[in-house]
């Protein structure tokens, strides 16, 4: 039974690497570049889409890498780089999204279930990431893991796809064997040996032969991706750290009414969240960008954990009262982070009303 009651987004960041440095280096913008250095000991460890034309791919050596393209530009790159814009990615994306999980550092599914028209979110992503980084990615859209990755592969580079369930499985029947994720070179080449070259082929094999060529186990599993079906859920990392949302604006504003409206929606919503996980914060910090996108946060950390809604709504009045708003706010955002399992002891009523009088008093005086 096909299982199409989720909608799920994965999204791939278009050649990572090589898309960094052609971004930081102009020079090497609609050139083949290869990174991953030029030591003979080297593999590939992406390349731009000009280097692919030539049959150059991720993992190779960089010896076959020069033979297929000797015109090639190697470098060795910069991973601490790489890993900055990554995780400017992953907090745009967490601060918007309840259920992301992370598959890499270039990569990553989120539920978008309920959220609205699948395909306006999925155009807004990547809109928002060329404005943050300059960087493209490409997005698939589906109602399960499996085919959503595959749907991002589609339209690459800079693309967006969607695969229905009214698509399946004939959708999939042209598409060689070695796009099914999950299948390796090696077991390719296999199936290649014994006429199965397409998914249709795979399709129409006799199943019990197939089992005994891969494997029982693995086996099932590919015969369910290439009918639709994959019953695997979009988890969250179990060591995230924050929970937030923040948005752009239609239009820039200066009524506090407004702002404190969306920051009190925002609280409500990441309470429910962390209550659902039985998490609790320590820290709020709120976001504020203005018209001329000057940028500041505002953090503040309680003595305890806590996720009671009353206590985070009242310090996050005070937080609010204490800002200064002077010019038109065009983003805002709120975090929750310095989590913490809920099975901790939180402290008394008493306590948290003497807190409260406390943090009322530090913020104030901290303007």
């Amino acid at each position: 039974m096909i299982n199409s009651d989720k909608t799920i987004i994965h999204f791939d960041i278009d050649a990572f690497f090589a898309s960094v440095e052609q971004l930081d280096h102009p020079e090497y913008r609609g050139k083949p570049l290869i990174v991953g250095g030029d030591s003979d000991r080297s593999v590939v460890s992406t390349c731009s889409y000009e280097a692919r034309r030539f049959g150059v791919r991720s993992a190779m050596s960089i010896v076959v890498a020069k033979k297929l393209c000797p015109q090639g530009i190697f470098v060795y790159g910069n991973m601490q780089r790489y890993s900055d814009l990554s995780k400017q990615i992953f907090e745009f994306i967490e601060s918007n999204f309840e259920v992301v999980q992370r598959v890499s550092i270039d990569e990553a599914y989120i539920d978008v279930t309920g959220l609205g028209d699948p395909w306006k979110l999925a155009t807004q992503i990547k809109k928002q990431v060329t404005a943050l980084t300059g960087l493209t990615i490409s997005v698939g859209i589906s109602y399960n893991k499996f085919l959503a990755k595959l749907a991002s592969d589609w339209n690459k580079p800079d693309g967006i796809f969607e695969i229905k369930s009214s698509d399946m499985p004939h959708l999939l029947f042209p598409l060689p064997i070695l796009k099914i994720h999950g299948l390796g070179k090696k077991t390719c080449e296999k199936l290649n040996r014994i006429g199965i070259f397409t998914v249709e082929d795979l399709y129409e094999y006799p199943t019990d032969i197939l089992y005994n060529i891969i494997g029982e186990s693995w086996g099932k599993e590919v015969v369910e991706r290439i009918h639709g079906i994959d019953f695997r859920t979009v988890h969250e990392q179990s060591d995230r750290k924050s929970y937030g949302k923040e948005t752009t604006l239609e239009a820039d504003t200066t009524d506090r009414d407004e702002i404190f409206y969306i920051l009190e929606k925002y609280l409500i919503r990441i309470q429910k969240r962390l209550d659902d996980l039985q998490l609790m914060a320590k820290t709020l910090t709120i976001k504020i960008k203005y018209f001329d996108f000057e940028q500041f946060t505002k953090s503040f950390s309680l003595p305890y954990h806590t996720n009671d809604l009353n206590i985070l709504r009242e310090h996050l009045d005070v937080m609010y009262q204490s800002l200064e708003l002077n010019k038109p706010v065009r983003l805002i955002g709120l975090t929750f982070s310095n989590l913490e399992m809920s099975d901790f002891k939180q402290f008394s009523l008493l306590e948290n009303s003497a807190v409260y009088e406390y943090s009322k008093k530090t913020l104030v005086h901290s303007n």
